[in-house]
């Protein structure tokens, strides 16, 4: 930590004394806006945060120089400010990881519409120039252009499309539940899983697999263990969504 926010540190808390009764409240917002100061300045690694830590808190205790109430109330007002000038400062990198989610989607969203667009175009201009054919032949590219609209490349396509919604909706279960977000939003984004699984699930049935069938039902057993730990609340929701992540991830690999 720079000697100019140990400076501040000593300074701000100095005041607090001079003033009369240490204020709790006080001291964590001191330690708050050190330590988020300090995070910023550093790139990000565990290393750095905890050279940050042990550097404010020895700040801290080179101030305290009288034992009781007095003291303890210090001690723990510093810490809960550290723990929360932490907090500010991973927030901002949330809400910038939410952000750029929200824009993968709107990408995903857009591709996906240009692709189904490019595709229809392509076999509108197809039929156009048959119509300047004979009847038997255009028949016959009616009959491959319906085929083409329903063949096993297309299905891949929406599937893909489906596998990838459904990526991103069990992601962001992951960072609405890591991050304190209400349960009714990571329900939300659970609903919406399940929702694009099943038009995976519907077009996967066709291959017959035993492995894809095992995979299918591993990661539906998953779904129905999350919304169960929703529903009542559960404090190892994180463990359960990390886990319904992994095996959806790997359950496309197949």
């Amino acid at each position: 930590m720079p000697d100019s926010t140990k400076d501040k540190i000593k300074a701000d808390l100095q005041k607090v004394k001079e003033e009369g009764t240490l204020r709790s409240g006080r001291i964590k917002k001191i330690f708050s806006a050190a330590i988020s100061q300090s995070i910023s300045e550093f790139k990000e690694g565990s290393g750095e945060l905890g050279y940050i830590i042990r550097d404010t808190f020895a700040t801290l205790l080179e101030n305290v120089k009288e034992k009781g109430q007095n003291t303890k109330e210090e001690v723990t007002a510093s810490i809960e400010g550290m723990i929360e000038g932490i907090s500010h400062s991973q927030r901002e990198a949330i809400a910038k990881t939410k952000s750029e989610i929200q824009k993968l989607q709107t990408r995903l969203d857009e591709d996906e519409n240009q692709l189904q667009s490019t595709v229809e175009e392509a076999l509108t201009e197809i039929e156009a120039v048959s119509e300047k054919t004979s009847s038997d032949v255009r028949s016959i590219v009616s009959t491959a252009v319906e085929n083409i609209k329903n063949s096993e490349e297309v299905e891949l396509m929406k599937k893909r499309y489906a596998q990838l919604q459904a990526e991103l909706s069990v992601l962001q279960a992951n960072l609405a539940a890591r991050y304190g977000e209400p349960y009714e939003e990571v329900k939300q984004h659970l609903d919406n899983a399940k929702t694009w699984y099943e038009n995976t699930k519907e077009k996967s049935e066709k291959k017959g697999s035993t492995l894809v069938e095992a995979k299918q039902t591993e990661f539906e057993n998953k779904m129905s263990e999350a919304g169960a730990a929703v529903a009542r609340k559960e404090k190892e929701l994180k463990r359960i969504l990390k886990e319904l992540w992994y095996s959806l991830t790997h359950s496309q690999k197949s």
